[in-house]
This record gives structure tokens, C-alpha cells and sequence, in this order.
């Protein structure tokens, strides 16, 4: 399918043929018939892609700060391939559409195949010919709506969203600044509310146009007077600020023409330097509306489709698309004379080139057309021509599930070049970044289908880079084919995963399988482990981790999706301690910091044992500064000691004599998949063996445990 997206390193927009997406569990693939383009949002988009890397960093001083202190901490080198990676990833844009229901996933039985549905969201509702969106972003369309004139609901919910902040009243005069497409939405709501509105914009042709609607409207230089004559001199009730600008002037407007306590609400992109002496006199209250309205920006509601209660929240976002809907198939708002321009998809750039100012052209309503449906099924896969100089006929047939940040910046790069790897198929949900990935790195073919991987008698060996929950169930069903398994971590996020991957294993025992643990493969930890090889006496092991802090709302957190910082990234420190010992832990007791509303029982202390009599402590914390190097493992033994520095520095010390060794940060990625493939290819033991893959997990359970009742627990 046709899709557009924005490199953001290079600033181009194109369009390019992506694999049509998989709709999963409460989600629906839609064939697009018309999408509209934001002229504020991915105008904003556009320009910053656009500009050079001193000019992002100086309009995001915020990621300019996170790159100086990944600098800090991890280097020169490592920082800028991070940045370059983030920024070649392609952005979808878009998120607003209209279509047809053609496929459904699990879960949606309100939804039939062949509904038309307005689509809504960053991420879902994109230009493309497909478009997969949750339950909760979904709105069915009557009949007598159009799919251009549906095509504007997001905007709509976004304009009826900022007019509910304002809690109009029936005969209540509202002021609306700024007669874009926001503010022409907004002023016809206000209007259909029984409100007396004046719309005010800098733009003689956008005055004109409101009073077509049968709305007041005037310019700047006339927007005191007309409110004095409007409002009898007492000012407007409410004054919704829709203007896209980066000058304070609308914010001061505002306040000059507000009554006394009234509210002002900015649903667009303003400068928020506020005139102190009139917001002080009147005692203004000043809202900065959030989108769509409830809902937005929570997962559990956009994502895993649970509503708010009726009775609690009447106006979720989702019900602002009913609402948003309801309105235009009753003609009170009106949509289709704000349309300036149309393109198909195949032209899409050049509706970038408008809203940019290229063409110096004026515009308002912009919509992307879509041709009608083609093969479904072919369309899901995209076939490559793999250059004959990256063309290779390695042993270990490779297919990839999951194509994001962690595949394209790490585990790929370190795959690549390995002349024991073919690389044939990748697969992700959305196509998109299986498009990019499949290309950049050389596969044969993308695809939106995980089946289509496990499937494929031409791949021997699967890597499943997906988020954490789908980990196990991918692992029992790629064994299961007859496929080696590597998983990044962790491998389960309860026992009963565990369980069912263990059956799987034992049923496939000529099947290779490893876990991420990265680590212990890293050169500088190869030599530490050898330092210590020929002890005699326990070890005491102590591995400290400046994680850094996790928004309360990351996916990582959740236990059904994450798995918790601990199940879903502590595993790796463990996994270093056994690797150390040489054994899995036998028994750990946890103890964690209060989290006092900030941080989800991440920063903790755990203590295990080892069989020998071995002792290791991993300190993992979430509450220090990130621009602090992230781990350092310590060891006592034998009358030796080994400090590893963030895998750059090792420090060997034994009769006196210290000896150094420093390197370029490698935490062994590289060498862990060369391992992984010449196991593959030879038919020999594990790479890591499976009692400590298996055992390492259940230890990640039993710290969950211990933090939870307070004592310590038998792995």
C-alpha cells in the first residue's frame, strides 16, 4: 500500500509502498477513502524534520540535553550513531481518516466488516491506503456522511474538546482567535450551542468565510470595538484562542476583551507570555486544552479499549467523535466549503509543500484521496532486490518479529555483516517499520504478519524483538515450527509462560534457543569471568545500575505488557551474577525505596545466594542522574578484585599489581549473535545453558515476590 512518511534526519517527505498492516486483538484494518492534513501539527513536523541538526537542537533544547548527557555517559561515538539511528526511523503522519471496516480483529463485535468509520489518532489514523485502529478510535458514519467531510472528526473533537473546557451557556458570548480550520470548526460549535460568537483573524478572506457561516467576524485592528458593541461592554464570557502562532499577542487579546473571571482556552500553539497586570485585575483563568478530549494519552483507554464510566466522564474523546459526527450529518457543522485542496495519495508531498508555504497558495482544508482496495492479502508482503553486494547464503535462515528502535540501533547492526546469517523476512504490526528495517538492513522481504515468518519453509532461525508480552506465547509457536529461537528479554513475565516455553522446548530439543543476555558475551566481561576462573572460594558479586527514571505511564511498567523493570530488564543483571558464579541463584531476599507517587518499585536492592556459597547484590536504581555511566560490577575473591565500568573499563587487581584494560563501550551484542549462530550451524550446546535461562527467570519472579511479602524466597 501506499503510505507517506517524513524522514526526519533528512526533512523529505515521500510516499512508499509499506506492507498493509495486521489488525491484532480490538483493532480494525479500514481501507482509507480520505484523510485530512494538519496544517498546525505535521506543518510543525515538517518544518523541525527540515531543519539542520544545530536547528533541532536548538527548537528541542529538552532532547539537545539528553544527547549531552548520553555524551557524558556513554561517549562520543555510541551518542551520535543513538541520535542518527532515532532519526532515521520514518514517521508516519496523519491522524485523521475516514473508510471502510475490511478486516477485524478479536474483540470487536460491535464493528462488521464493511462499516464506514471515521478513524482518529497519532500512529492509527495516517496517510496510507490502510489504516488499523483500536476500538476507542473508531466512529461509525451514517449515511448521509461523506468520507471527506468525515475525514475532519479528529479535528472537530479537538475544537469540541477546547469548547467544553470553556463551559459555554446558552446566550453566553465566546470570542474565538484565530479563523483557521480549528477556528472555523470551533465558532460553527459555538455557535450550534446557542452562543452569540465573534470570530477575529488577521486574514480578510478567513473573516469572510466565518460570516458565510452565518457567524460575526472581524479583523484584529476591529476585535476591541466589536466586542465592546457585542457584549454590551462587559466583555466575553469565554475566549477560545485557535490561532497557530509562536506571538503572544492572541494571549493578550484575550485578556482585553475577556469579562471579568472569564475563562480562556488555547487549543492551538500560542505564545504563552501572559500580560500579568489584566489577568491579574480580572482574574482570568487561562486553560491549555489537550486534544481530543478524556482518553487522550492513555494507553489503557486508546490502546487496550476500556471506556471511562458515562455517569463519571459524559465527554470522552470517543464520544467527541459521536458528537463531532452527529454534527455533521445534522448540517450544523459544515465542512466541505473549508476544502482548498485535494490530493491523491501518490501526490501527497506536494499537500506539504502548501501547508509549508512552498507554493505560497492559500489553503484551509487539505485531504488526501485513496484508490479503491487491491489485493488484501498480496499487499501485506513487500518484496525487496537485495543489492548483490549485501546478498548472502548463510546457514541460519533469519526472520525477524519486530522492527523498532531497539532492532534498527542494536540487534540488527550487530547482526549484520555475520557471514553465517541470511536475512530473509521481517515482520511488524503496523508494516511500517518492517518496510524501513527489510530495506535498510538487506532481508528479502516485510511483511505486517508474525504467521508469515513462522510460516516460511525458507526460514530455519526466528528473533522476536517485540514488546515483552508477546515474548513466550511467539517462542512456544516459532519452536513449535521447527524454528531456533532467540528472544530478546525477558522470556516470560509469569510461570505460566514459563511453563508453556519449557514444554515447547522439551518437545523441540534439536532446537537452538537463547535469551538477550547480551552481557556476558561483551569481551571486557569475558575476561573478567576468565580472572576468575580457577577460584577456589565463593565470590561476592555487586553489580550497580543507574537505570534512570520511567514515566509512571511506560508500557514497561505494566505488568501484562512490561513485565515490570525488574522481570523485564533486572533479569539482565541477574543473568550477569550467574554468569559470574556459574550457577543460578538458589535464593534472594528484595528491599525497595518507598516510591512516594514517583517511581513503581524500581529502585531496589537485591541480595541472592549461589550454591558455592557466593553472594551477589544487584543495586538497581531509578532515582540518580542519567548523565552518570549506567552500570559497574565489582568482585571479591581469592584475594583478587575486578571492577567492569559501563563495559569500558575493566580493572584487574591481584598481588598488589593493578592492570587495566579499556575498549570502546561493547556490551557484546556482536559476539552473542556470532555464539547464537555457530551454535545454529554446528548443532552444539547452548550458548547459554538452559538451566540458567530458565533459571534467571524465575529468580526476576522470586525478587517480585520477596518485594512483595517482605522475606526472602527459594528460587
Amino acid at each position: 500500500m501506499k503510505q507517506l512518511l517524513q524522514n526526519m534526519r533528512d526533512g523529505q517527505a515521500e510516499v512508499v509502498d509499506v506492507p498493509v498492516p495486521t489488525p491484532h486483538a480490538g483493532q480494525a484494518l479500514v481501507k482509507v477513502s480520505a484523510s485530512l492534513v494538519s496544517a498546525g501539527t505535521e506543518r510543525m513536523v515538517v518544518e523541525f524534520a527540515g531543519k539542520s541538526l544545530v536547528g533541532k537542537a536548538r527548537s528541542r533544547p529538552d532532547l539537545a540535553r539528553q544527547v549531552i548527557n548520553k555524551m557524558q555517559r556513554e561517549g562520543v561515538a555510541p551518542t551520535l550513531q543513538a541520535a542518527f539511528n532515532r532519526l532515521d526511523q520514518p514517521m508516519a503522519l496523519g491522524y485523521s481518516s475516514a473508510g471502510t471496516i475490511v478486516e477485524l480483529g478479536p474483540g470487536m463485535d460491535d464493528f462488521k466488516v464493511g462499516q464506514r468509520v471515521a478513524c482518529a489518532g497519532g500512529g492509527y489514523a495516517v496517510h496510507a491506503e490502510y489504516n488499523v485502529a483500536p476500538l476507542n478510535l473508531l466512529t461509525p458514519l451514517p449515511d448521509n456522511v461523506d468520507f471527506e467531510s468525515a475525514a475532519f472528526t479528529t479535528l472537530g473533537a479537538i475544537a469540541l474538546h477546547g469548547l467544553r473546557l470553556a463551559g459555554p451557556q446558552l446566550g453566553e458570548n465566546i470570542a474565538v482567535i484565530g479563523l483557521g480550520l480549528l477556528g472555523l470548526l470551533t465558532v460553527q460549535m459555538a455557535a450550534a450551542a446557542g452562543c452569540r460568537v465573534l470570530g477575529i483573524d488577521i486574514d480578510p478572506q478567513r473573516v469572510r468565510l466565518a460570516e458565510t457561516f452565518g457567524i460575526q467576524a472581524c479583523s484584529r485592528d476591529q476585535a476591541e470595538s466589536r466586542s465592546q458593541t457585542l457584549t454590551a461592554n462587559r466583555g466575553f464570557d469565554s475566549i477560545i484562542i485557535c490561532a497557530d502562532t509562536p506571538s503572544n499577542d492572541p494571549v493578550e487579546l484575550a485578556g482585553l476583551i475577556a469579562r471579568d473571571r472569564a475563562k480562556v482556552v488555547a487549543t492551538g500553539a500560542v505564545g504563552l507570555s501572559f500580560p500579568r497586570k489584566v489577568y491579574y485585575e480580572k482574574e482570568l483563568s487561562f486553560i491549555n486544552s489537550r486534544s481530543y478530549g478524556p482518553g487522550r494519552y492513555d494507553s489503557s483507554y486508546e490502546e487496550d479499549g476500556l471506556d471511562y464510566p458515562l455517569g463519571y466522564i459524559r465527554w470522552t474523546e470517543g464520544r467527541n467523535f459521536e458528537a463531532v459526527v452527529d454534527m455533521l450529518a445534522s448540517g450544523r457543522l459544515k465542512v466541505r466549503e473549508i476544502i482548498t485542496h485535494r490530493f491523491p495519495i501518490e501526490a501527497a508531498s506536494e499537500a506539504y509543500q502548501v501547508i509549508t508555504g512552498k507554493q505560497q497558495q492559500p489553503f484551509l482544508g487539505v485531504l488526501l484521496t485513496y484508490p479503491e482496495a487491491g489485493d488484501l492479502a498480496a499487499s501485506k508482503v513487500i518484496n525487496f532486490e537485495v543489492p548483490s553486494s549485501v546478498s548472502q547464503s548463510g546457514v541460519v535462515k533469519l526472520g525477524v518479529l519486530g522492527a523498532g528502535l531497539f532492532a534498527n540501533a542494536t540487534l540488527l547492526p550487530a547482526v549484520r555483516g555475520n557471514k553465517s546469517i541470511e536475512l530473509v523476512g521481517i515482520a511488524s504490526a503496523g508494516g511500517l517499520h518492517a518496510q524501513h528495517s527489510g530495506k535498510k538492513f538487506g532481508f528479502r522481504y516485510a511483511c505486517s504478519s508474525g504467521q508469515q515468518i513462522l510460516d516460511d519453509p525458507a526460514i530455519n532461525t526466528v528473533a522476536i524483538l517485540t514488546r515483552h508480552h508477546l515474548h513466550a506465547d511467539l517462542v512456544t509457536r516459532a519452536l513449535g515450527a521447527g524454528k531456533h529461537v532467540f528472544v530478546e528479554k525477558p522470556l516470560a513475565l509469569n510461570k505460566e509462560q514459563l511453563e508453556a516455553v519449557a514444554r515447547a522446548k522439551q518437545a523441540a530439543p534439536q532446537q537452538q534457543l537463547t535469551v538477550g543476555f547480551n552481557r556476558r558475551f561483551a569481551p571486557l566481561a569475558v575476561t573478567l569471568a576468565h580472572f576468575f576462573c580457577e577460584r577456589s572460594e565463593p565470590l561476592y558479586l555487586h553489580y550497580r545500575v543507574n537505570a534512570g527514571y520511567l514515566p509512571l505511564n511506560h508500557w514497561l511498567h505494566d505488568p501484562e505488557q512490561g513485565g515490570g523493570r525488574i522481570i523485564g530488564e533486572g533479569c539482565h543483571f541477574i543473568d550477569f551474577l550467574a554468569f559470574l558464579a556459574g550457577a543460578v541463584p538458589q535464593s534472594v531476599h528484595a528491599a525497595a525505596l518507598p516510591d512516594g507517587g514517583k517511581y513503581h518499585g524500581d529502585n531496589l536492592s537485591m541480595t541472592f545466594t549461589f550454591p558455592d556459597g557466593s553472594v551477589g547484590v544487584v543495586d538497581y536504581l531509578a532515582n540518580g542522574d542519567r548523565s552518570f555511566p549506567k552500570e559497574r560490577v565489582e568482585v571479591f575473591g581469592g584475594g583478587k578484585i575486578a571492577v567492569l565500568d559501563d563495559f569500558r573499563k575493566l580493572e584487574l587487581v591481584e598481588n598488589g599489581r593493578k592492570h587495566s584494560v579499556k575498549n570502546a563501550q561493547d556490551k557484546g551484542w556482536k559476539a552473542e549473535w556470532a555464539a547464537f549462530a555457530g551454535a545454529v550451524v554446528s548443532g552444539g550446546p547452548p550458548t547459554i545453558p538452559y538451566e540458567q535461562l530458565f533459571g534467571v527467570t524465575r529468580a526476576s519472579f522470586a525478587v517480585v515476590e520477596s518485594l512483595q511479602c517482605g522475606e526472602r524466597i527459594e528460587i
